[in-house]
């Protein structure tokens, strides 16, 4: 059951209860087909935690979708969530690896990379990472440039995954959906954690996660997260660091507010491998021979990639009565990255040598954003209404300086062999990139009996401005501004019995990222800025969850349409933002306890997507009816664990799974298939206290268990990625 331990925590729990439902006890706040048993926990507040910490691999709330905290069983919108065990017991070493049974996304449309979260949802595959959120807000990241921050898996709670657009909340955002993932915070209890793994490619890490109360009225509770990471990479000659701390600070001011101060800072001195190789040779044998897995196209002399980057926030929320609430996030990120690379573009003609490039970058990244909310919980007759109101405001600036070289080496890439080298260096251009997003919005939910309406409304006020200097192609300037409205409607009926079907529709707006880049003469460009692109989409589902029971079973229908992609029309010399893309699918979920000791997720995913208006590629090529690169039509996931409760296997526990991702297009002129593949994924874990050592635990994962080599998703012919390796880790963990 919950427990409240302050006046403060149950002053706001109504904050956590949707649809402005009093709230006297836990067992009278939510109602019985989403009734929810959990052990001793604590109830901060709505925002990003939802509900605060998951037992198991049951979520029974979210605030994804709609700013408060709602059952997934009454929110008219997909959303899927990955909690704290799940992570532990898959073994997942980054965020994207966490998502992988998942249903709707592919996690690793740039294969076996580590240095970024990439996460392609409902077939939306731009090739950024604009949809990755942190406590709320948006990781203000320039899908431009290589600037991106990435949070370790260790520092999260919780990744809650909402599909399709979400504009009329969190304003630009890519309309197949957003990744929000929730850190640890400081609870009212101490929690003392030492982990320290081992694993395939002489992976070594050490974290922490220590918290406790600063005080005897519990009312200042402190936690710090730390992780350090040195590991060798499954390409030759690459390696990846880390050193990252996250600490929190969580103060009562008073009964009815709460103050949570956050911060991160990361070192990554290296990056990991983030390079392609040719179709020709991976997908298929290039006379009758494949490259290897571990072959490095780059050239070590020239690999550089180190990220500094730092967060500071606060969460803010004060309840005035039992009617109205206040919430407001603040996040400062700071990202500094100096990157240089040496990589491939295809083969020389009628060679087996790789010709290749230098690209180079030194980057500093500057952003702020604020979200201030109200709520207001009312009711009007028999009507009971959640209001939220909010005014949020962005703002990010980049500095970019690059560099470029040719005349390198070519390398084979079946023997290792380099020919003659004259590389030539030089400067391409100075950048400075500017963006400004001011947002209003509201959203009312709705309870009448069992019926739920939730309506949205938005209106953004984007300005977008770049510069370049000492250019080689000629200095130029460019602004824009985009004002943008957004809306949202969903209805859901919470049938007696567990089932609740429902319907929505949901817009969605994002800056393009691509400019128009007009030739005025031979190697002279004018570059503009081109419209945003858009997204809209219709979702139709049901969800069940068995009175009694946190078992939960979705389906979800959806169609889903982003248009004014960038298109360059054949015989142009610059691009426009006319292109579209058409998602259609059918996402199945299941997260069930067939029996007690047993934990079951299982998920399918049917898709049809497609170019629906003219969308020439670059190698003019018109590609209206293909289907884009990096897209399957078919995808399922899964995962199974079984704990000993009794007996002389008491305190072990067997986890198996199995992912499948169908057959996918190397190339948008759909030339060359992807084989499907399908992978496998174990766990061992034994509670070592059963032994008399108490607190300590050991658990060894294995993924890609039979060693499956495979292409997890091609960019074009000339950019292929091999997936992952078959990989061992072994972790123990200290609790005390």
């Amino acid at each position: 059951m919950l427990r409240i331990a302050t006046p403060f925590t149950l002053a706001l729990l109504p904050l956590s209860i949707s649809l402005g439902l009093s709230a006297q006890t836990a067992d009278e706040a939510v109602p019985d087909p989403s009734r929810i048993e959990l052990p001793s926990t604590y109830v901060t507040g709505s925002l990003g935690n939802a509900l605060g910490e998951t037992e198991g691999y049951q979520a029974s709330h979210s605030s994804v979708a709609t700013k408060t905290s709602m059952p997934l069983l009454e929110t008219s919108q997909s959303v899927s969530v990955v909690t704290r065990k799940q992570m532990d017991d898959q073994g997942a070493q980054s965020v994207a690896q966490a998502l992988r049974y998942t249903p709707g996304l592919m996690s690793s449309p740039y294969g076996a990379t580590s240095r970024y979260d990439y996460v392609a949802m409902r077939g939306i595959t731009d090739g950024s990472v604009d949809n990755l959120y942190l406590d709320g807000q948006k990781l203000l990241g320039d899908s431009a440039t290589y600037s991106t921050l990435q949070v370790d898996p260790y520092f999260l709670e919780r990744i809650d995954i909402l599909k399709g657009p979400s504009s009329v909340l969190y304003g630009r955002s890519l309309p197949g959906g957003l990744v929000a993932m929730t850190s640890k915070k400081p609870g009212y209890d101490t929690r003392r954690q030492l982990q320290l793994s081992y694993g395939s490619h002489d992976y070594k890490q050490a974290a922490f996660d220590i918290g406790a109360p600063l005080d005897a009225g519990r009312r200042v509770n402190y936690r710090l997260v730390g992780v350090v990471r040195d590991a060798a990479d499954k390409v030759d000659d690459i390696k990846s660091e880390r050193y990252a701390l996250m600490p929190s600070l969580a103060v009562d001011v008073t009964e009815d507010t709460r103050l949570t101060l956050l911060a991160m800072l990361q070192h990554d001195p290296e990056g990991g491998y983030h390079g392609g190789l040719p179709a020709d040779g991976t997908v298929t044998s290039r006379n009758g021979r494949r490259i290897s897995r571990s072959f490095f196209e780059g050239d070590e002399g020239y690999e550089k990639f180190e990220r500094h980057q730092y967060m500071l926030g606060y969460q803010l929320e004060h309840r005035f009565n039992d009617v109205i609430s206040a919430r407001q996030n603040f996040q400062y990120l700071d990202s500094v990255v100096d990157s240089g690379q040496v990589y491939q573009y295809g083969y020389l003609p009628g060679t087996d040598n790789l010709d290749r490039y230098y690209t180079g970058a030194d980057e500093a990244l500057h952003a702020w954003s604020v979200d201030n909310q109200l709520q207001f919980e009312f009711a009007t007759g028999e009507v009971a209404h959640t209001l939220v109101t909010g005014l949020d405001y962005q703002r990010r600036k980049t500095k970019v300086a690059y560099d470029a070289g040719y005349g390198l080496a070519p390398v084979n890439p079946f023997t290792g062999a380099e020919g003659a080298a004259a590389p030539v260096f030089y400067h391409q251009y100075d950048e400075a990139r500017f963006l400004e997003q001011t947002g209003l919005y509201v959203q009312d939910l709705i309870s009448l009996g069992n019926w739920r309406l939730s309506l949205g409304a938005r209106q953004d006020w984007v300005d977008m401005d770049f510069e370049q200097t000492r250019s080689m192609y000629g200095n130029q300037a460019d602004d824009a501004r985009i004002d943008q409205f957004s809306g949202r409607v969903g209805l859901l009926y919470a049938f007696d019995n567990g089932l609740s079907p429902y319907a929505s529709f949901s817009q969605s707006f994002n800056p393009n990222a691509t400019g128009a880049y007009n030739e005025t003469a031979p190697g002279v460009f004018d570059i503009s800025l081109l419209d945003p692109t858009e997204g809209e989409q219709t979702e139709a589902g049901l969800k069940f969850q068995p009175p009694g029971t946190q078992d939960l079973y979705t389906i979800a229908l959806f169609d889903l349409t982003q248009s004014n992609l960038a298109n360059k029309d054949s015989g142009e010399s610059f691009y426009r933002a006319v292109g579209e893309i058409t998602s259609r699918g059918v996402e199945l979920e299941a997260r069930f306890k067939p029996i007690e000791p047993v934990n079951v997720l299982a998920s399918y995913t049917w898709m049809d997507v497609e170019y629906s208006k003219d969308f020439t590629s670059t190698a003019g090529v018109n590609n209206r009816g293909n289907t884009p690169n990096a897209v399957a039509e078919n995808m399922a996931a899964l995962w199974a664990d079984y704990s000993f409760a009794r007996g002389p296997l008491t305190g072990l526990q067997l986890g198996a799974g199995v992912r499948y991702f169908g057959k996918s297009w190397a190339d948008a002129e759909n030339t060359l298939r992807i084989p499907s593949y399908t992978l496998f994924d174990a766990s061992v874990a034994y509670d070592l206290s059963q032994l008399g050592a108490t607190g300590l635990g050991l658990r060894v994962n294995l993924n890609n268990l039979t060693d499956e080599t495979y292409v997890s998703a091609c960019n074009s012919l000339s950019q292929c990625y091999y997936g992952d390796e078959r990989n061992v880790m072994a972790t123990l963990t200290y609790d005390f």
